[in-house]
């Protein structure tokens, strides 16, 4: 099984994949590229499904799960925030007008990817691509302790040794050579390595179960 995880950064995309015994990395410029080569099964850590008030099940039960860190996941996705509006000052008045949350400036500013990823996948309905959160599988892999802020320099060294323990040997030069230059890092690279897990071998999802749709029949469900 040719596994992929994704996550975005500045500049794009990093894709990691996991194939048997086999663990690559690659930096890529936008969606279509990044999934251009063949694979049974992707993860992006990006929502995918969005409600017209920007509540999602699986959010919530996510942030519950990564208690005390619920901050770790954004809330609060809509696509009129992107497609009516420029300025988050202006969407977050919008949002005040119709009764709903305002959008963090975190989240507004990954508009440009949750908007291209959302495009790519209504027209590639039929692909095994799933959204997880990578902060989730590192909980798994942490026996279910919650981890140090991964910015943090214990985080951060955390987290390297559970993606070696689940085979990324290859780790250490991918973070000191690989990356530099490409605009990507530390974390964007270890994010994506957890999502590639999840995508190889899901360790469950929220909500479980057939998940709910959006409007244009895409689940909102995140993996781990």
């Amino acid at each position: 099984m040719r596994a992929v995880g994704l996550d975005g950064f500045s500049k794009g995309w990093v894709t990691v994949s996991i194939d048997g015994d086999r663990r690559t990395i690659s930096f890529h410029t936008d969606i279509a590229e990044a999934l251009a080569r063949p694979f049974d099964r992707a993860g992006i850590d990006i929502p995918i499904g969005m409600t017209e008030d920007g509540r999602r099940d699986c959010d919530l039960l996510a942030r519950a799960s990564l208690r005390p860190h619920t901050s770790r996941v954004f809330t609060g996705a809509r696509r009129w925030l992107w497609q009516e509006f420029r300025d988050p000052d202006r969407a977050n008045a919008e949002a005040e007008r119709r009764g709903q949350t305002k959008v963090s400036r975190q989240l507004w500013h990954l508009g440009n990817k949750i908007m291209e990823v959302d495009a790519f996948l209504r027209a590639e309905a039929t692909r095994d691509i799933r959204e997880v959160h990578p902060e989730l599988v590192f909980l798994r892999l942490n026996g279910g302790k919650p981890l140090p802020r991964k910015k943090s320099e214990e985080g951060d060294a955390l987290r390297c040794k559970l993606l070696r323990r689940a085979g990324f040997r290859e780790l250490d030069r991918w973070l000191t050579e690989t990356r530099i230059g490409r605009g990507a890092k530390r974390d964007d690279v270890l994010d994506a390595c957890a999502v590639a897990i999840a995508a190889r071998e899901p360790g469950g999802c929220v909500p479980e179960g057939a998940p709910p749709m959006d409007a244009h029949g895409l689940p909102m469900q995140i993996w781990y």
